[in-house]
């Protein structure tokens, strides 16, 4: 067994980041970023390196969606070029030693790595171009943070289900291993799923990303159970078969807005705003780091619904025991991606609508004081209250390795900002270390709160 530690990654909003990338701003941003110590920004292969169908790769799920039209994204723009990255990395490498980032987090593209999806045919080209951008990075101090799969499924897989279909659970897992044999020499920090949690819903659920076809009610439950199986097949994968040799972490990566009561004197209200919290960041978080089963809320307010709709069972998918083991503990350190906060008040599903959101009932609003730009409204005590939430719940229970001991990155940065630390239990020749996120007695001071506690 390995030691345990608490580890946050958070999100650098890529919007923020490419607008400062190839402009004049690098070397002026540059001060006040590298005045905080580790800095990391991300990108996402879709959405930021273009070259769609360049050098042998195959179409994803988005490059579908976008070339339909029908005004299903912003004036039915493409990811055809975006930013260009993929012929304009040099630049973007200038720009990220100029910003004196210590970390950057990317997405592979599977379907430029293998254009089907499967490991049958290997595009040497795509693997040429991630091997160039990790070689790069290190020769100059940047740590890479790999992110496995980022929304955009390899079409052909979407027309074999996607994550609808079991299947993919061991092709997925099959790309992870394929991924983690070619570039784990030099990668040592993994991302498997980036935010599961979101896609699940706006792909399958609601049909609002690719494939663009609802099921609601049901394909948002099966998309996160072959989700979450799929991410605990490629951990045990690196676990079993890569970690001893290459001394690498792998985790995934969870979307969490803080969930706020609309009136906190309202039971009803304090009660949906577990609920929801539950559905959103317990889902993934308590099976994966706690026992391998979804939360009890979750389960009976499912099977609760499922019954009033006439369901014979509940919709959401049941693990067997077997998965649970082999789901249960599958994250070397905890990842969460935060944009803003939300009021939740309580609001019962009388007509019996089927969807995620209806079996969560609850509606969900910002306050009209917050500022901010489109759905993303500038709520920094949230940060602080979800970082709470986490610890709260134990998730951050997770299992410690080489991210804190060989990069030195954990231990050394919390002590130097007044974090403590403490071991609290040993196997023979192990140390379960426990990374207390606390400066005196505030969680992460710099996240105020003012009158929020």
């Amino acid at each position: 067994m390995m030691a345990r530690a608490e580890f946050f990654l958070i999100k650098t909003e890529e919007s923020i980041f490419h607008q400062i990338l190839r402009s004049n701003a690098c070397m002026a941003a540059r001060g006040e970023l590298t005045k905080r110590g580790k800095n990391n920004c991300s990108r996402t292969a879709e959405a930021k390196a273009g070259g769609w169908d360049a050098d042998g790769k195959g179409p994803c799920a988005w490059d579908t969606f976008t070339h339909q039209g029908g005004e299903r994204v912003f004036k039915n723009q493409t990811g055809d070029v975006a930013c260009s990255s993929y012929t304009l990395w040099e630049e973007d490498l200038k720009c990220i030693k100029q910003l004196g980032l210590t970390h950057y987090r990317f997405s592979l593209s599977w379907s430029r790595l293998l254009p089907d999806g499967t490991t049958g045919f290997i595009n040497q080209k795509g693997v040429d171009y991630y091997n160039k951008i990790i070689d790069d990075l290190l020769k100059n101090g940047i740590t890479p943070i790999v992110t496995l799969f980022h929304f955009d499924m390899p079409q052909a897989l979407e027309d074999q289900g996607g994550w609808l279909s079991e299947a993919t659970i061991e092709i997925f897992d099959r790309y992870a291993r394929f991924c983690f044999s070619t570039f784990g020499d030099r990668v040592k920090h993994w991302i498997t799923l980036n935010e599961p949690n979101i896609f699940a819903l706006m792909a399958y659920d609601l049909g609002f990303f690719p494939p663009g076809v609802p099921h609601n009610g049901t394909g948002g439950y099966q998309a996160v159970h072959n989700l979450i199986k799929a991410h605990a097949r490629s951990w045990h994968t690196y676990d079993s078969l890569f970690r001893k040799e290459q001394k690498g972490v792998v985790s995934l990566s969870l979307f969490a807005a803080w969930l706020e009561p609309a009136d906190s004197n309202s039971v009803s209200d304090q009660e949906a705003t577990k609920r929801a919290l539950a559905f959103e960041v317990g889902l993934f978080a308590k099976p994966i780091f706690i026992d391998g089963d979804y939360p009890e809320v979750v389960k009976s307010q499912i099977a609760s619904m499922s019954k009033k709709q006439g369901y014979p069972s509940s919709r959401l998918p049941e693990f067997t025991e077997e998965e649970k083991k082999m789901i249960k503990g599958t994250a070397d350190f905890f990842a969460v991606q935060y944009y803003t906060t939300r009021l939740v008040k309580h609001q019962e599903n009388k007509k019996g609508e089927l969807s995620f959101l209806q079996d969560v009932e609850i509606d969900y609003f910002a306050d009209p004081s917050w500022k901010g730009v489109d759905w993303v409204y500038v709520v920094p005590w949230g940060l602080r209250k979800l970082l709470k939430h986490i610890k709260v719940n134990a998730w951050v229970e997770c299992k410690y390795t080489q991210l804190c001991e060989g990069d030195k990155v954990c231990i050394g940065a919390f002590r130097k900002r007044g974090f403590r630390y403490q071991h609290v239990h040993s196997w023979p020749g192990k140390s379960r270390l426990r990374l207390e996120l606390v400066r005196g007695n505030q969680l992460l001071k710099g996240f105020k709160s003012g009158s929020q506690s």
